[in-house]
């Protein structure tokens, strides 16, 4: 098995068939709805809140509100008063099978639901996708985070409609510092490994550094890319902005550190941080546009031609070209 990441790979570039970049398209379909971007940002608390969910979903965004200390049934039912998907995070506790039961009572339910918790091979994850599909069987339900094929193979065949991977790839992620395991250093290969035995679409969860690495993604595998440090940082960002040194910051911390859990136990988290980036529409906007320009790279004119490009890997003693496999 080829060991790679994201700045280990570069992909090959084919005919360009478009006039202008602008006449690619670079929207995805997830879920039966269609997306502008293959991009969800992170759901963590100092990325996104319920303002920023609400004008991804009006902007024809995908989002994943994060599940820390929020009213899932409140900020579902105001976003069916809106007309506007709904889209949550869960854990796997006797209070999320009761947030589940309680959208289910209610007739709110959720298009949406991710089982959101740091090992999610695991047999809680299992019991808590058989309750939502019990309770909610319309629900589409993303379940991770995972790292293995085996991951993939048992969460799909417990019912999710995706699985979400990476374990400890993210910037602020400690992980296999504290533990000794995960797909940092390594989630990109990590991804194309688990692509392979995949039936149903991927997101790959951590280690986005550049727009680039947007479309390795898609190259390798993954129906959706979840971005935490890129998409934190901007004026609507709901960390905390502080000041140093004249310039302004705003904080960034993992959802296993003791910022985000209030003490420190099993922390696996950190927290930096991260400047002032200016406003989220432009880096999403600017993703758009160099998402388009490696369309146009790849030879096609919509996303999925991405996959169909070869690629070379980087600094290693197996460099050279590999075809699509």
């Amino acid at each position: 098995m080829e060991i790679f990441d994201y700045e280990n790979i570069l992909l090959l570039p084919r005919r360009c068939r478009v006039g202008s970049r602008a006449e690619c398209d670079p929207s995805t379909t997830f879920g039966g709805r269609k997306f502008r971007l293959p991009v969800v940002p992170a759901n963590m608390k100092t990325v996104i809140d319920a303002h920023i969910a609400r004008w991804l979903a009006e902007h024809g965004y995908f989002y994943i509100l994060h599940r820390f200390d929020v009213d899932a049934v409140a900020f579902a039912r105001q976003m069916r008063d809106a007309g506007l998907f709904v889209s949550i995070s869960i854990g796997v506790r006797a209070d999320d099978a009761a947030t589940i039961d309680q959208l289910a009572a209610e007739g709110v339910g959720a298009d949406y639901i991710t089982i959101d918790i740091a090992h999610g091979h695991a047999d809680s994850v299992q019991r808590m996708i058989g309750h939502i599909k019990h309770k909610l069987p319309e629900a589409f339900v993303i379940a991770g985070n995972i790292g293995t094929p085996e991951a993939v193979i048992d969460l799909e065949s417990w019912g999710a409609d995706a699985t979400k991977l990476g374990i400890g790839p993210g910037k602020v992620c400690i992980t296999r510092m504290k533990t000794g395991f995960g797909t940092g250093g390594w989630q990109l290969s990590a991804l194309k490994w688990c692509a392979r035995v995949a039936t149903k679409p991927i997101i790959a969860d951590g280690g986005i550094r550049e727009h680039g690495d947007i479309a390795k993604s898609v190259r390798f595998g993954a129906a959706m890319v979840m971005i935490g440090s890129m998409l934190a940082g901007h004026e609507e960002s709901p960390g905390k902005t502080v000041e140093v040194d004249g310039a302004l910051y705003k904080e960034y911390y993992g959802s296993a550190s003791e910022f985000n859990k209030g003490l420190r136990r099993n922390v696996e988290g950190k927290r930096i941080l991260e400047p002032v980036k200016g406003r989220l529409v432009d880096t999403l906007k600017e993703m758009e546009e160099d998402l388009q320009s490696s369309i146009s790279y790849a030879g096609g004119t919509v996303l999925a031609d991405i996959r169909k490009v070869n690629y070379v890997i980087l600094g290693q003693n197996n460099a050279g070209e590999h075809l699509l496999m």
